[in-house]
């Protein structure tokens, strides 16, 4: 007698924890020949809300952390993300290197980007990148992995939190499972699935998200979104339809969600 398939459902990925969706709804995932692959949860208002406390509550702990603490987590993370190559597809090794990359700079960005400033006058003035706080990002269409990666890695890399609408849902909940085995906080990163349409503008314009990464989105999206971000004075990443993942990922990203702090200290005095 021939056994039947275990047939899995993938669900939503909040606090570090996997729920259902709110709703109960879910929808089938099917591969490049039609064949079913799985069931995967599709995402509420309500599930947009709770994401959102979620990396809220993460927020305070993951920003205080030391840049070399956030890089050896991230790193554990690639580790991890090695252990299970086989489950992913052709990118898996650059997606792995991209992670490798923003470890690498977490205790270094703040060095680079941040600067002692020349003032006329006895004192002493500091500049240093500090985190922006929770972040929604819209994963990008036609990378799978390492575009959800590149997206991702960057805006904990800094010390904010996020909320990613996730347009693969396959490949994102996996990279989720990978996170949850990893010494990753529970909050710092929370997945959603289903329709990007349907749960932009909540995330847009929800006024504990203080920045917006639009990347996954279409133009008409896009303008509409930013403009709900404007509402509470997001910091917005536009779409760039022309980006190469593969390429040097550079520190552009790193620097789009951090806040510059400056202090005066006297001297001399």
């Amino acid at each position: 007698m021939s056994r039947l398939t275990v047939r899995k459902t993938y669900k939503l990925y909040i606090g570090g924890a996997f729920p259902r969706s709110e709703s109960g709804r879910t929808f089938p995932v099917t591969d490049s020949e039609g064949a079913f692959v799985a069931n995967v949860a599709r995402a509420s208002r309500k599930d947009v809300r709770d994401a959102v406390v979620a990396a809220s509550k993460a927020s305070a702990g993951w920003a205080a952390r030391t840049g070399y603490n956030r890089g050896q987590i991230l790193y554990r993370a690639a580790e991890m993300l090695e252990a299970r190559r086989s489950e992913f597809g052709a990118d898996v090794d650059a997606a792995i290197d991209r992670w490798v990359f923003y470890a690498g700079w977490a205790d270094k960005y703040a060095q680079v980007v941040g600067a002692t400033n020349p003032v006329s006058g006895p004192y002493l003035n500091l500049s240093t990148p500090e985190p922006t706080g929770v972040v929604g990002v819209f994963a990008p269409t036609g990378s799978p992995l390492l575009g959800l990666v590149s997206v991702v890695a960057p805006v904990i890399t800094t010390g904010n939190t996020c909320v990613v609408v996730a347009t693969d849902p396959v490949a994102a909940i996996t990279l989720a499972e990978v996170l949850a085995t990893s010494d990753l906080p529970g909050g710092v990163v929370n997945v959603l699935t289903g329709d990007a349409a349907e749960l932009g503008s909540w995330l847009a314009a929800h006024e504990e998200v203080r920045g917006i990464d639009l990347t996954g989105a279409s133009p008409e999206q896009a303008a509409e979104w930013e403009g709900l971000a404007a509402g509470t004075l997001k910091r917005v990443r536009r779409p760039d339809p022309a980006e190469d993942w593969a390429a040097d990922p550079a520190l552009s990203r790193l620097t789009t969600f951090t806040e510059t702090k400056t202090v005066w200290h006297p001297v001399g005095i």
